[in-house]
């Protein structure tokens, strides 16, 4: 389906219709309105005309009508309504398909732009306010038809007062013996200016109707797939889907808003930081990139790998970020400096699929995939301690163990090893599985693991007694879609799935698995059930999406979408290239991405985990502030009553009613009225229960609230007051204070840039104020003093004014 545009009528404020094409034909629909309707999408009309798929729309300022490109390079102007004078009106003039078609502000006036870099100009002899409507009933047509046959003699027929489109000009982009297609384009009504990308990369800016070119720029070279202009029409954003960038430009001074590049291929793997603020990827692209996950940017991008990264991993300080890749290497990145300050390699060629570091960020391990041996390195050094050896198959996943000095490898050889690294070569044991191992994960507490294999099963194992405490059936669970190519049912394609990424949640009561598949299922490790299904994507452009293939696709030859590329390989029209040219390449293939999922992992925090999948990098986040969810709740606590207790002082009480109405903005207001001097004695009143709720709270205050050292007074008494009793749950308490280090982090982030900008302000204007002052005291020895001085006194407070 082809995208929709909407058309708001002048008088109304809210959409009255929008139109969207389905191949080479129109639907116009009435928006729905703001009262609840049964039916709100009623097909208005159809709309027939083009003979080919339809490429673009654009629907005039007042509404009146739209126009539609199509493939076949003819132009079609509609009217919304039913106009005598237009009823249906279109354009030629181009030798190929139509890329964008724009009315012109406030007129009918039209500009069409073919993909071979052709601009015409239409001009439209009746303006919007001479559209006339059709008389409604058969009288009125018997009238006017009437009125034809009485005035045709004198030339005064209603056809001559139908609309007219006459070419008023025509301009080509392209130079004299060069051809680049235009890819996207968009046009600014109100400046009258229409930027034009094309496949090469560079797009150009030009000023209509006179076509005068103000910029012709280059962003890569690869095509720009979109464009939008701002509003005020000052910002261009630009897409280009080969090196994944987004660009926005601002022409006028020639400068960048935002220039962001991701992944332009598969990523493979992701890594939360131990505070939860950053989030690093890998991708076959073999580059490395950290993103903020409050943001969404990425900050900081490494090319060094020369092929795919399959694992990347925080050390437990966050500074020092590894990645293993498929070119024998390993790398350390500082995050101070942003450097490769570290590369281990082996004895000999290997190609690494895994990666793990002890949580004392002293050691390294990697798995191979070819040699099926486990390295291990020292990260002050870089130098190689041991190999380990003993799986018979590539090695799959690797893990530390979060509370011991133990690594658990999961490989294809059907068998997990728990190696003790620090006790030397050997000294290991050995679980068996039904089928190959494909990812294995640690609890947070270090006394279990989680191990996903090839026959769709999670089993769980206990770390100390070696034996098996459970296991999930998750095949059924993954509801896998079928291909195009594919010739057996999706019933059948499921019995060969499986998950290939695990990650424990934060408090170890739940397990996150993903595979080849649109589905990322949770599920809870003690009793053993799936308790929600998350469908990353429902895009249909992706393959393996749909359960049942379109009977409509499907011949008695097999797929059409098979037949079509078979002929296309094998036809006559396949040109072969000559050496040396950037054109015709034959090595080039065009394929469907399947939509799958490569990684998973909670955030520290855990309050959201992250998934890298087919459509890029997924951050799903806990919102609780749309669910109500009392505790302990019972008929005397209010609103009210809380506020009533909260005025007599007795702000324990008030704090822990507050807390048993559980809602966020009542609990906001007791705390903030409690005065500071008075946050010991609460926080020290607090029963064990609520100590935890108020730590929550007060991590999630740090992160948006202006009062931030009120807030730190509460997490640092609270944590004083009850760190030994909160100690024994460490198990659920440490995501808090995870969170609660997060939100410090980004605080001190944002407040240490304000100040520095604050102390180079300063020595700016310190150093421009001594410099004056060394000027003007060399001009009085040189006796050339005047009356100047006073106004360099003004220059200075005013240069200071302007800095401040």
């Amino acid at each position: 389906m082809d995208p929709f545009r909407i058309g708001r009528m002048s008088l109304l404020s809210m959409p009255r219709w929008f139109v969207v094409t389905k191949e080479n034909i129109a639907l116009m629909y009435s928006a729905p309105g703001r009262s609840r309707e049964f039916n709100p999408f009623a097909l208005e009309k159809t709309y027939y005309g083009p003979y080919d798929e339809t490429t673009c729309i654009d629907w005039s300022d007042d509404s009146s009508c739209f126009a539609i490109g199509s493939k076949d390079m003819s132009t079609w102007v509609f009217g919304a309504e039913r106009w005598w004078n237009l009823v249906y009106y279109s354009l030629g003039g181009h030798k190929d398909a139509i890329v964008g078609c724009f009315f012109e502000s406030g007129l009918l006036d039209l500009y069409t732009v073919s993909r071979d870099g052709t601009l015409c100009v239409w001009k439209c002899d009746t303006p919007p306010s001479g559209l006339k409507a059709r008389l409604p009933n058969a009288v009125g047509r018997k009238k006017a038809k009437e009125k034809l046959e009485i005035h045709g003699k004198r030339g005064k027929t209603m056809g001559n007062d139908k609309v007219k489109y006459a070419q008023a000009a025509k301009y080509h982009f392209n130079k004299e013996g060069e051809f680049d297609s235009v890819t996207a384009l968009a046009f600014h009504k109100q400046s009258h200016i229409l930027v034009t990308g094309f496949a090469s990369g560079i797009f150009h800016i030009h000023e209509l109707p006179d076509f005068s070119l103000i910029h012709s720029l280059s962003v890569s070279n690869q095509r720009v797939s979109s464009i939008s202009i701002n509003a005020s029409g000052d910002w261009i954003a630009l897409g280009c889907p080969g090196y994944g960038q987004l660009l926005v430009w601002e022409w006028q001074s020639e400068s960048y808003i935002l220039k962001q590049q991701g992944h332009f291929n598969n990523m493979v793997t992701l890594s939360y930081s131990p505070d939860g603020q950053y989030v690093a990827t890998g991708g076959d692209d073999g580059k490395v990139k950290v993103w903020n996950t409050t943001s969404g940017f990425c900050f900081v991008t490494f090319t060094e790998h020369t092929s795919s990264v399959t694992a990347v991993t925080f050390t437990s300080t966050g500074f020092v970020l590894l990645s293993a890749s498929l070119d024998g290497s390993v790398r350390a990145f500082d995050l101070h400096r942003y450097r490769n300050f570290r590369t281990f390699t082996s004895p000999r060629l290997a190609q690494f699929g895994s990666l793990a570091v002890d949580p004392s960020g002293e050691v390294v391990c990697a798995g191979a995939k070819d040699c099926f041996d486990i390295f291990v390195w020292t990260l002050q050094t870089g130098r190689l301690l041991e190999v380990l050896a003993g799986h018979h198959g590539p090695v799959s996943s690797l893990c530390f163990s979060p509370s011991q000095a133990l690594l658990v490898s999961a490989s294809w050889d059907k068998t997990v090893k728990i190696w003790d690294v620090f006790q030397g070569k050997g000294n290991r044991e050995t679980i068996t599985l039904n089928s190959d191992a494909l990812a294995v994960t640690f609890r947070p507490d270090g006394k279990e693991i989680a191990v996903a294999t090839l026959d769709g099963q999670v089993t769980f194992c206990n770390v100390e007694s070696k034996g098996q405490t459970g296991c999930i059936e998750g095949r059924h669970d993954l509801a896998v879609g079928r291909r195009e190519f594919d010739k057996i049912t999706a019933e059948q394609l499921n019995k060969g799935k499986a998950f290939t990424t695990l990650c424990y949640s934060a408090d170890g009561e739940t397990v996150l698995a993903g595979g080849h598949s649109k589905n990322v299922c949770i599920y809870n490790v003690k009793e053993q059930l799936l308790m929600k299904k998350f469908e990353i994507s429902c895009n249909h452009s992706l393959d393996a999406i749909e359960e049942f293939l379109d009977r409509r696709n499907m011949s008695q030859f097999g797929s059409l979408a098979q037949l079509k590329e078979s002929t296309e390989e094998d036809g006559a029209e396949a040109k072969l290239g000559l050496p040396g040219v950037r054109k015709g390449d034959m090595s080039s293939r065009k394929f469907k991405p399947e939509v799958c999922v490569t990684s998973l992992q909670f955030s520290p925090t855990g309050r959201a985990w992250a998934a890298t999948s087919t459509e890029g990098l997924l951050i799903y986040s806990l919102d609780s502030n749309l669910v109500f969810d009392p505790f302990h709740l019972d008929m005397d606590i209010t609103p009210s009553s809380v506020r009533r207790v909260l005025a007599t002082h007795d702000f324990s009480t008030s704090l822990m009613m507050s807390f048993r109405l559980n809602e966020k903005s009542i609990i906001e207001e007791v705390i903030e009225s409690i005065p500071a001097s008075h946050i010991e004695v609460v926080a020290g009143a607090l029963p064990e229960i609520y100590v935890e709720k108020t730590l929550d709270f007060t991590a999630t205050m740090l992160e948006s609230s202006r009062h931030v050292h009120f807030f730190l007074l509460w997490a640092q008494h609270l944590l004083t007051l009850h760190g030994q009793q909160l100690k024994v749950r460490s198990a659920s308490i440490l995501p808090l204070i995870r969170n609660i280090q997060k939100n410090i982090q980004k605080q001190y982030d944002d407040l240490s840039k304000l100040c520095d900008w604050n102390t180079y302000g300063l020595t700016y204007a310190l150093a421009l104020c001594q410099q004056r002052g060394i000027k003007r005291t060399a001009e009085e020895e040189k006796g050339t003093g005047s009356d100047d001085d006073d106004n360099d006194d003004d220059d200075d407070n005013v240069v200071i004014s302007e800095l401040f």
